[in-house]
């Protein structure tokens, strides 16, 4: 299977291994990747893990899996890193009602004990 995050290569040895626990993320934007292809499986255990832990009580597992599945997550875009803790990205899906929607985000990342979490985003147009 192709990886859903549009790397070019496939699932097993793309986002997979980070999904299992077996690697951590190397930067910020593999985690992006990462974290798109999580909803496209869906695995919102894995979307939590990720969040920054001063983040999380503002998000929830069930949610995170519940918004991967109702969609049809089809397509990321790299739009821009402008940083080495920020990733400027499309995510194209299609909603519960057959419409097709752009998340367009800039992302932001910390580093905390040798690990990428995902900390906020600010959308975009």
């Amino acid at each position: 299977m192709n990886c859903p995050c549009c790397s070019g290569k496939t699932y097993e040895e793309c986002c997979k291994p980070y999904h299992t626990g077996e690697k951590n993320v190397p930067t910020a934007e593999a985690l992006m990747r990462s974290r798109f292809s999580a909803f496209a499986i869906p695995n919102g255990k894995y979307l939590m893990e990720t969040t920054s832990p001063g983040k999380r009580q503002f998000h929830n597992t069930k949610d995170l899996q519940e918004w991967g599945e109702i969609n049809e997550w089809t397509q990321l875009e790299i739009v821009d890193k402008p940083s080495i803790s920020k990733v400027e990205f499309k995510a194209f899906y299609t909603d519960k009602d057959g419409q097709k929607q752009i998340h367009h985000e800039l992302s932001k990342f910390k580093m905390i004990q040798n690990r990428w979490f995902y900390v906020s985003g600010e959308f975009l147009e």
